[in-house]
């Protein structure tokens, strides 16, 4: 039986060939040969040999279907004739191999189907022949050709096959095909096994149709002609609709697809980038959170997809339902929404001009600036933690407008929003919302001050009842330093705009943050040169207010812990009473007494160092002491005698001549560079050079 089996079999193809060879001898129609051989391969019914049976007679045959323009199209013979050979061999290719499934017993399922997997080309082989029909036109494709393939691969109710076919579908025939036809193959969609990967199959379509519309600025208005758009979402929603079990990444990125294609086709029209956004967001309400990473991935795909085409936030902004689906993503992948969204404003080079867009936009990444989940900071990695917020401070700096009413309501946005986001992340953000209000504060300074003006007039004092309250919340955090630095930053920006009452309480809340706050030694001396350093700018003030700020900095200057940062404290406070543009801030007396104070600072250090160490340390601060001199004689101030100099220079040389005296190269270097300008300054002539002539250096 077996025997005669094979021999049927081999006389099967013996006569695929001879029928061949029949056709082209054209010694018979070729509807007629091709019809019989088809038939004929009915005989075999076994799923394997009909298969490649049915494959061989396809590829024998393949040449000889009566075309339009082939040689064998003849009066008797039809396109139609060719269509149907192609469509009914291949029906019956595919119940074969959809019948594979069944052969053998149950326990051999898994390798039955990667045997028909690795078979599937067979099948696909018939659509490829249909596509290279000269003769197979749209309206044919339309009418016949589709209707019929789509026919047997709902009717099959196999996955494999289903999902193969589709596929097989949208890449063999012409995207302008699948254009005209769209409404067609997309009603089949919803009727194929809900096992089947449809998402993958629709996402591929979309994006041929996408590849279509990006080769030719042309063939836009046909998809407006055929609502490619419409018709796309409603398959969609039909799909989703008819599998009820689709899981949530299949939903999510099935609307990711549609918006890539909305964004490729129809760039111009954000209500439909808007719409998609919004089945999603109604897709994504009966879920909840999503905690599947794939989805999670997608959904951050779907929300980058505006960023990546327009690349502009401010288009993006205009979208109602881009921040509803970022609601949908738990709070670290929402963090890194957020930072795209950063990126992309960083990377174009965008900037946000409204207060109403700068709502939007913290709407959209507070996720950087809120804990979402009430997340405690110890789960938060801290390196991490510290780049989130450096790119908030960052896009801070991205918010501008000329206008300064709208500047500052822009700066009030952010600070509505920064100021809840907990104490840790103040250090970070308030620096930068400092700085775009000074920078606010400067653009006011050219304008004069209308008397008229309203309560809602935007004017530098009302720039610094913001600052003070921003400075302020700095209070609740252990940042002092930052805060004393801001204070006075604001307080040189108040001197610049001729605001004495705001300069003075600026350095009076620097001066308690330094008294009550700040107790570290080092950060003591930073901070008080950074006081006296600023004092030192300012001519705002009177003489009452100057004297006392300025009586309070040297105060401080000799309270410091260690005897070096008192004496270089100390001198460095003979700035505020000598400033040369400023005729009446020229105290050489009040100079004097600083540097004499500093000198026997200076002293009570060496003899300190004598005492514990027995060695009196180094002559440093005495020859920056005599630098100070020096300084002071060359500006002219007549309290600074040449008597002094030289007997500050033969104190330093005796000092270091003592063999108790400790060696210091570097002090070393300092006085013989000292004592090298005082020669230079001899040598240039003039005025200079009779006033340093009595100097013995």
């Amino acid at each position: 039986m077996s025997d005669l089996m094979s021999y049927a079999y081999a006389v099967r193809y013996l006569l695929c060939t001879v029928g061949s060879v029949y056709i082209k001898l054209n010694e018979a129609p070729s509807k007629d040969v091709l019809k019989d051989l088809v038939e004929m391969c009915r005989g075999i019914q076994h799923p394997l040999r009909g298969l490649f049976l049915r494959s061989y007679l396809s590829q024998v045959s393949r040449d000889k279907l009566p075309d339009i323009g082939s040689e064998y199209e003849g009066d008797a013979d039809t396109l139609t004739d060719a269509v149907e050979f192609v469509l009914q061999n291949f029906t019956e290719m595919n119940k074969l191999w959809v019948r594979m499934q069944h052969q053998g017993s149950a326990r051999e399922k898994e390798k039955r189907e990667k045997e028909r997997n690795e078979l599937r080309d067979l099948v696909g082989k018939n659509l490829h022949v249909l596509s290279q029909l000269d003769g197979v036109d749209l309206d044919m494709y339309r009418d016949i050709v589709l209707p019929r393939i789509l026919e047997q691969v709902v009717n099959c109710k196999d996955e494999l096959a289903q999902y193969y076919l589709m596929d097989c579908i949208i890449q063999v025939f012409p995207d302008e095909y699948h254009l005209q036809t769209l409404e067609t193959l997309l009603g089949a969609c919803p009727q194929l096994q809900p096992s089947v990967d449809i998402k993958t199959v629709l996402s591929r379509l979309m994006e041929r149709l996408s590849g279509y519309a990006a080769s030719s600025p042309g063939v836009l208005p046909e998809f407006l002609q055929v609502e490619a758009f419409s018709k796309l979402n409603n398959s969609i929603g039909k799909v989703i609709e008819a599998q009820v079990d689709m899981p949530i990444l299949g939903a999510v990125t099935l609307y990711s697809s549609l918006l890539k294609f909305t964004l490729h086709v129809h760039p111009d029209r954000l209500d439909y980038a808007d719409q998609v956004l919004g089945e999603c967001v109604k897709k994504l309400s009966s879920k909840g959170k999503i905690d599947d990473s794939k989805a999670t991935k997608q959904i951050v795909a779907l929300l980058s997809a505006p960023l990546e085409k327009y690349n502009d936030i401010v288009t993006a902004l205009k979208l109602s339902n881009y921040p509803r689906v970022m609601e949908y993503l738990d709070s670290e992948t929402n963090k890194v929404m957020a930072t795209v969204i950063i990126q992309s404003i960083m990377k174009n080079n965008t900037h946000i001009s409204s207060a109403e867009k700068v709502e939007a936009l913290f709407e959209l990444i507070k996720g950087l600036i809120n804990d979402l989940d009430g997340s405690p900071y110890e789960e938060v990695d801290e390196d991490d933690f510290i780049e989130e917020q450096n790119s908030v401070a960052c896009l801070i700096q991205m918010l501008h407008n000329d206008v300064p009413e709208e500047m500052f309501k822009i700066i009030s946005t952010v600070w509505q929003h920064i100021v809840t986001g907990g104490v840790k992340r103040l250090p970070f953000t308030v620096p930068a919302l400092v700085f775009s209000s000074l920078k606010l504060v400067r653009q006011l300074q050219s304008q004069e001050e209308n008397p008229f003006a309203d309560d809602t007039s935007i004017n530098p004092k009302k720039i610094f009842q913001l600052l003070n309250q921003i400075i302020e919340a700095l209070s609740t955090v252990s940042a002092p330093e930052l805060a004393l630095r801001l204070y006075l930053q604001c307080a040189e920006a108040a001197n610049d705009a001729d605001l004495e009452p705001v300069a003075y309480e600026f350095f009076t809340q620097a001066y308690i943050l330094y008294e009550e706050e700040i107790s570290d030694s080092k950060a003591q001396v930073t901070a008080l040169h950074l006081i006296i350093g600023t004092l030192q700018r300012m001519h705002v003030f009177g003489v009452e207010n100057r004297d006392t700020l300025t009586h309070k900095a040297t105060g401080y200057s000799a309270k410091l812990l260690k005897k070096p940062d008192q004496c270089r404290a100390v001198y460095a406070c003979s700035h505020l009473f000598w400033v040369d543009d400023q005729d009446n801030l020229k105290d050489g007396e009040r100079v004097l007494i600083c540097l004499k104070r500093a000198l026997r600072i200076a002293n009570a250090a060496q003899q300190m160092s004598n005492a514990t160490r027995g060695s009196t340390g180094s002559v440093t601060l005495f020859v920056e002491i005599l630098n100070k001199y020096l300084y002071f004689f060359e500006k002219g101030n007549p309290q600074i005698t040449v008597a002094a100099i030289q007997s500050l220079i033969e104190l330093i040389t005796t000092e270091m001549q003592s063999d108790s005296t400790t060696p210091d190269p570097a002090a070393e270097a300092l006085f013989a560079s000292t004592l090298r300008y005082v020669q230079f300054q001899k040598q240039k002539g003039g005025a200079i050079a009779e006033k340093y002539e009595p100097v013995k250096a």
